[in-house]
């Protein structure tokens, strides 16, 4: 398996929760697990049709080449209907050097029954894959800002 990443918890002032202490770094469930599971830093409940922006804590530094993709746990759109508000989440490898720490956030949106979380368990899931440019990508800019700030 090849090593290209690592978790860190973002800084105390940028997390700017109770709960600092607690959060839970991503980890496998087990040895064949794609997915890093991601853990609820703090309780909450999404009733029919709300959504809910979870302040992670961490941010992945990843190497060039990769990508992390976050999306939400298999059987909790399975059993719920929660979806992540943009589908699928994309943390690129330089977001780790952003504006805000490359603090991941996750917009989780209820479905089909109200969805509860306790503090610690897994709510979300990371997989990281690689991705190729084009032949003639010449693109040079390099990101200042965080999240969203490349469709300016």
């Amino acid at each position: 398996m090849n090593r290209i990443a690592k978790f860190y918890k973002v800084s105390k002032e940028q997390f700017n929760r109770d709960g600092y202490e607690d959060i839970k770094l991503p980890r496998r469930a087990t040895s064949g697990s794609a997915g890093y599971d991601f853990f609820a830093p703090y309780d909450f409940t999404l009733d029919l049709g709300e959504e809910i922006v979870i302040d992670t804590g961490i941010r992945a530094r990843i190497e060039d080449g990769w990508v992390l993709v976050i999306l939400p746990r298999s059987g909790s759109g399975f059993k719920f209907g929660v979806r992540l508000a943009n589908t699928a989440g994309v943390i690129d490898s330089d977001y780790f050097n952003a504006d805000n720490e490359g603090h991941i956030k996750i917009k989780l949106v209820a479905g089909s029954k109200p969805y509860s979380v306790k503090k610690g368990d897994a709510f979300a899931q990371g997989i990281f894959l690689p991705y190729g440019i084009t032949e003639d990508d010449e693109t040079r800019e390099e990101r200042h800002g965080g999240f969203g700030s490349t469709g300016n």
